[in-house]
């Protein structure tokens, strides 16, 4: 049986490799640092085995990784991707620390391919979309730390000869999203027939359903990536505006309530222009995103009503 790692498993697309890998029959061993909440997990604990270990413990990776003996590692742990994680020194020992500890011991127990997880934030705020060989921007500490974690990638495979990628994530949504995004927050208050607090109508974002992000990092923990370290952008080429996501949420779930742009504040790294060139990922690995915005949204929206439960727990989480 095939094994594999994922690291992050109890986050968002983390859960969601997991469930595919599960479907597909691999085996896969379930890396959550101490204290994660398990709430998406909950359904998946006898059929998996889940390992509570902080990345950046280098000792502790290292021990969790041997017994594992994974053909594959879906690197997907990180500190600092929402607004309310601010813990600069966190996110440092999160994301650089914790990749450099994963790729360490992963290299040490051998492995067929090492998929790191980017994010488009590297690229910082660019008028086009940017390709994976551009010069990177970064304007967070967060940002800084992804941009820093993809180069140790790209250093890894060089000196080692390792096949290790990194995925530069753009918007992703969908199922066991975290509750305070705002594609959750229009699915959740869309279905009671109301609008969440808005920012800028003019604020756009390149929104991929996680559906197909787990194709991509299937794809690319399946292949022999010819150029060390390799980059990929996973987004849909297509940019939505804050404005026409509202307006497909009020189409879609019959929503009457108008729009208050401007009853939410803006962040620093909101901007009017995302979107990703993703034609590497469609050349290299035949990936490209399948779902548009508004069949995505519809089938969020679906998946909500057929889990009382947790939209339940989505509207605790947002009162």
């Amino acid at each position: 049986m095939e094994h594999a790692i994922v690291t992050g498993a109890a986050g968002f697309i983390g859960a969601n490799i997991v469930r595919r890998l599960l479907e597909d029959g691999v085996e896969p061993h379930l890396f959550i640092a101490p204290g994660s909440a398990r709430w998406r997990l909950a359904e998946l604990e006898d059929h998996a085995p889940i390992v509570e270990v902080d990345v950046a413990d280098h000792d502790g990776v290292a021990t969790a990784v041997a017994k594992a003996r994974a053909d594959r590692v879906y690197h997907l742990a990180a500190h600092g991707g929402y607004s309310w994680q601010t813990d600069h020194q966190a996110i440092l020992r999160a994301n650089i620390l914790g990749t450099s500890n994963m790729l360490e011991a992963s290299l040490a127990q051998g492995f067929e391919v090492f998929v790191n997880t980017g994010s488009s934030s590297e690229y910082g705020l660019k008028d086009h979309a940017p390709t994976e060989d551009e010069v990177v921007n970064p304007n967070s500490t967060y940002a800084v730390a992804k941009v820093a974690a993809t180069m140790l990638c790209r250093q890894v495979a060089v000196r080692s000869g390792a096949n290790v990628c990194t995925l530069r994530l753009y918007s992703t949504y969908g199922p066991w999203e975290e509750p305070r995004r705002l594609v959750p927050a229009l699915a959740v208050e869309g279905l009671r027939g109301r609008l969440p607090p808005l920012v800028d109508s003019t604020i756009a974002r390149d929104f991929v359903w996680v559906g197909d992000v787990v194709d991509a990092y299937l794809a690319a923990g399946h292949a022999t990536h010819d150029e060390p370290g390799a980059i990929y952008n996973v987004g849909t080429g297509v940019q939505t505006t804050i404005a026409e996501a509202v307006e497909v949420t009020r189409d879609v779930l019959a929503v009457e309530a108008r729009p208050q742009w401007g009853s939410m504040p803006a962040r620093a790294w909101d901007t009017s222009r995302w979107i990703a060139d993703s034609s590497k990922i469609r050349d290299r690995l035949g990936w490209q995103a399948t779902l548009d915005f508004r069949a995505g949204l519809a089938a969020y929206a679906h998946w909500l009503r057929e889990r009382p439960e947790v939209l339940s727990y989505y509207e605790a989480q947002r009162a």
